[in-house]
């Protein structure tokens, strides 16, 4: 299974979750069941529910980690959502 998210909406949708997500103590948002954090320094971005961590940095470049890909789809839907919801 390709995975073909465009950058462009994980860009929007991590600071969609950012604006409109509950803030934590250890610095990451939540919302929707979808968590949002970057790393010490900001250049890379994490998104990730109970079954699927997404990485994003330099050059549009991301990694996802998942043991299905009904928990990849079902992610990437939560995403979608996400996204539509908070225009």
């Amino acid at each position: 299974m390709k995975n073909s998210l465009d950058s462009k909406m994980i860009l929007r949708v991590f600071e969609k979750i950012r604006q409109h997500g509950e803030h934590h103590d250890d610095g990451s948002y939540h919302l929707n069941g979808i968590k949002a954090f970057t790393d010490f320094d900001g250049y890379t971005l994490y998104l990730e529910d109970a079954l699927v961590k997404l990485s994003y940095g330099f050059h549009n470049q991301y990694h996802f980690d998942y043991d299905s890909p009904g928990n990849y789809e079902s992610f990437e839907k939560k995403l979608e959502s996400i996204d539509k919801e908070y225009e």
